[in-house]
């Protein structure tokens, strides 16, 4: 098996339904910018890199069916546009990131016309990047992981979160493709548990030693010595290292610290808010409270009782050992390391 969250090509863009695996594979055939936002909002298609590409192609196709050649008409058109997809989920700095490449090269064109064709082939280029990216990410974290032992990730950071190949699960994965003896547990990531339904799915499909755990089983199996390092990804990343992802990380960094087990964050540059100070700027997406009483619409709390759903959590940068990205590893002190990668140039 090897899917993409999201297949075009150059006639029909396709969106891999993830609410609906691992049992059924579906896809949603869209050229509609709202459909795509929609998906976006329902996790249909989830994980940063993977929002941002479809992000950008959402705006490239609505850019198209804009009914207007008049100038300042067209660009109030398309601002509106590129502002409804760009507030689609607000954690996740890949989703704006990406609509505002794409708005600096509409905005750089006076025959608008022209701007249909070159936002598309913009992401594309986003596309492609985002494939290069990680499999970079996978070669320079590769050499973090131990020739030996247990690894524990968090939410799904695949190729179903990605243009292909992943972040942290491309870490993993070739690290072992490198020959190295390495045993994955899986937390299941609740309470959408993307680790069971889409990280187990493609670690089955690579054929990768893996078992999956309960979220709370995690402090247990590095008490018994069977975990040596921890990878996730990440939703943003502020500019001191404070690093947003999935609801749970914070708790795994904290039981790493406590182990003594180094914890790692892989993602790309595009996922790294320079510009924003530290965790307490990054807005938390709350979802709804449903997703916490109900497991795939079974019911499993009281009626009319309060849940608090906070999609993500925020782990301080004094709890990651090392942030991996495609332009290899940055280690502490963030505030000033991640500073220097950037004047270097940001992928």
């Amino acid at each position: 098996m090897h899917m993409r969250a999201i297949e075009w090509d150059g006639k029909e863009f396709r969106l891999l339904d993830q609410t609906k695996l691992p049992k059924t594979v579906e896809y949603i055939s869209t050229d509609d910018y709202r459909t795509i936002i929609l998906a976006i909002k329902r996790l249909s298609v989830r994980g940063a890199p993977a929002i941002g590409i479809a992000a950008a192609f959402a705006l490239a196709f609505a850019s198209g069916k804009i009914d207007t050649g008049e100038q300042s008409a067209y660009f109030k058109e398309l601002e509106k546009i590129a502002q409804e997809i760009g507030s689609a989920r607000p954690t996740a700095v890949n989703l704006r990131w990406a609509v505002d490449r794409l708005m600096k090269h509409a905005r750089s064109v006076e025959d608008v016309s022209t701007i249909p064709g070159i936002l598309l082939a913009e992401a594309e280029r986003i596309r492609d990047e985002d494939i290069h990216m990680c499999r970079q990410i996978g070669i320079h974290g590769a050499e973090l992981l131990p020739e030996t032992g247990g690894v524990i990730t968090h939410c799904n950071t695949g190729a179903l979160a990605t243009g292909d190949y992943g972040t942290a699960q491309s870490v993993i994965v070739t690290a072992i493709k490198q020959g190295k003896d390495l045993h994955v547990y899986v937390d299941e990531t609740r309470p959408l548990l993307q680790g069971a339904r889409l990280t187990m799915y493609e670690l089955s499909a690579h054929n990768i030693d893996a078992t999956l755990i309960t979220d709370n089983t995690a402090a247990f199996v590095m008490k018994q010595g069977k975990v040596h390092a921890v990878v996730t990804g990440a939703d943003r990343i502020a500019g001191n290292g404070d690093t947003a992802n999935k609801i749970g990380t914070y708790g795994l960094a904290v039981l790493a610290k406590s182990h003594a087990i180094p914890f790692y964050i892989a993602a790309p540059s595009s996922t790294i808010d320079i510009d924003c100070p530290d965790g307490d700027s990054i807005p938390i997406e709350e979802r709804d409270p449903r997703e916490v009483t109900h497991v795939f619409d079974v019911q499993i709390a009281p009626d009319n009782i309060h849940a608090y759903a906070p999609a993500f959590d925020i782990t301080p940068g004094a709890l990651i050992t090392a942030i991996i990205t495609e332009h290899g590893i940055v280690k502490p002190p963030y505030k000033d390391n991640l500073k220097s990668m950037f004047k270097g140039g940001k992928g």
